[in-house]
């Protein structure tokens, strides 16, 4: 069987599919849909297009390297018997400590400094330290709880001694350590306020105008989730009028950010391109992971992590109708 891959992946979870038996073909620019027309399972890193199925009549599995679901058109898989499955955890450390990176570049003007020393001295750069503060005995929110959140939240309060806040849709069984939170109350007392959850319908524009009116005039937003869970204009209301600390993105409504966009011209804004969960540790995980997911679909199995169970039947008459064998063993 035909994988597709939308970007590369890992060689080691490239010689998973292959040592299964499978042929991998990387899209190349502007041949994605040709690559979808012959495709029984794609490996999914960008947006795919929101009728799928019309354009890839082979597919059995759409599998996400990586975590967030919004670039699979999710409902249109499930009402044609595409199974869809993510790696859950796979980049959990790399996103976590990559916002632990922020939060200290920003507490310790660390790149300011940088410049400054290049360009104007020793002792103008020295002199921003009069700025630079502790992370210890500040306050973290989190915005989404998950394995992303929890292990941020592991390393801010046991290594830093911060406190931290949390707010998920389920507030039971969160550590002892993160202390639940609504938005409001989370966004209030935070300095430092983290997005990692889901880009859902209840999440596309959490961030709202009235939420940033409840920051600290020197708290920072971090978004390492999705860029639309962020209402950009009123964030950029509130970094320009100064209401706000700053804030550092890695993720944008538009993307790649375009040149001409006005959070590039802000000096109280730290952006990145999208690349919060991308450690050389994680991509080689979230490969291995999408492959097993990907053989396990491809062999007629369920899949580990399964987005849309709601699937599996008309998955079964899918593959019946295009000629493949059923399960030689019924998933669990």
């Amino acid at each position: 069987m035909l994988v597709a891959l939308t970007d590369p992946i890992d060689p080691a979870g490239e010689a998973i599919l292959r040592e299964s038996g499978h042929a991998v073909e990387l899209a190349q620019e502007g041949g994605l849909d040709d690559l979808l027309a012959r495709a029984d399972a794609v490996i999914v890193r960008r947006k795919l297009p929101d009728d799928l199925s019309a354009r890839a009549p082979r597919l059995l599995g759409a599998i996400r390297q990586g975590v967030g679901v919004d670039m699979i058109p999710v409902e249109d898989c499930t009402a044609q018997g595409v199974l869809v499955a993510n790696v859950p955890g796979g980049n959990a450390d790399s996103v976590a400590e990559f916002a632990i990176a922020q939060m200290l570049a920003i507490a310790r003007h660390a790149e300011a400094m940088h410049a400054l020393l290049l360009r104007e001295g020793w002792n103008t750069a020295r002199a921003q330290s009069a700025a630079a503060s502790e992370l210890r005995g500040r306050t973290l929110g989190i915005i989404g709880v998950g394995a992303i959140g929890q292990r941020l939240a592991e390393i801010a309060a046991h290594g830093f001694h911060m406190r931290v806040l949390g707010h998920r849709r389920n507030a039971a069984g969160l550590p002892e350590h993160i202390r639940y939170a609504t938005p409001e109350r989370l966004f209030a007392e935070s300095d430092y306020i983290v997005l990692a959850c889901p880009l859902t319908e209840a999440t596309r524009g959490l961030v709202s105008a009235a939420l940033l009116a409840r920051m600290k005039p020197d708290a920072w937003l971090l978004n390492v989730a999705r860029g639309p869970v962020v209402d950009e204009a009123a964030l950029l209301e509130s970094l320009r009028a100064r209401r706000i600390g700053g804030a550092a993105l890695d993720v944008y409504a538009v993307q790649p950010l375009p040149a001409d966009h006005p959070f590039r011209s802000l000096p109280n804004v730290l952006l990145t391109p999208h690349t919060a969960g991308l450690s050389r540790e994680a991509v080689t995980r979230m490969s291995i992971g999408a492959a097993e997911e990907t053989v396990r679909i491809l062999r007629g199995e369920q899949p580990r992590s399964f987005i849309n169970p709601e699937a599996w039947k008309a998955a079964l008459r899918r593959r019946a109708r295009l000629g493949h064998s059923a399960p030689e063993v019924s998933p669990a």
